[in-house]
């Protein structure tokens, strides 16, 4: 399956220990979301909201970059 590139926009400042959980992705702060990004196959993304979901994180927007 192809990977293509996602940003992930979720509410508020992801902390450090939160970035843990999205190690294999770009983490970056643009208030008053954090930008998750990185080139992900379709169970990658799908894992990906997965653990924004376990976290409690406020999902706002995917877009395939």
């Amino acid at each position: 399956m192809a990977k293509l590139v996602y940003e992930v926009r979720v509410l508020g400042e992801v902390g450090p220990a939160a970035r843990q959980a999205f190690a294999d992705v770009a983490v970056e702060v643009e208030p008053p979301a954090t930008v998750l990004s990185g080139e992900l196959d379709q169970a990658a993304l799908h894992g990906l909201i997965e653990r924004i979901e376990a976290l409690g994180l406020e999902l706002v927007d995917i877009r395939r970059v």
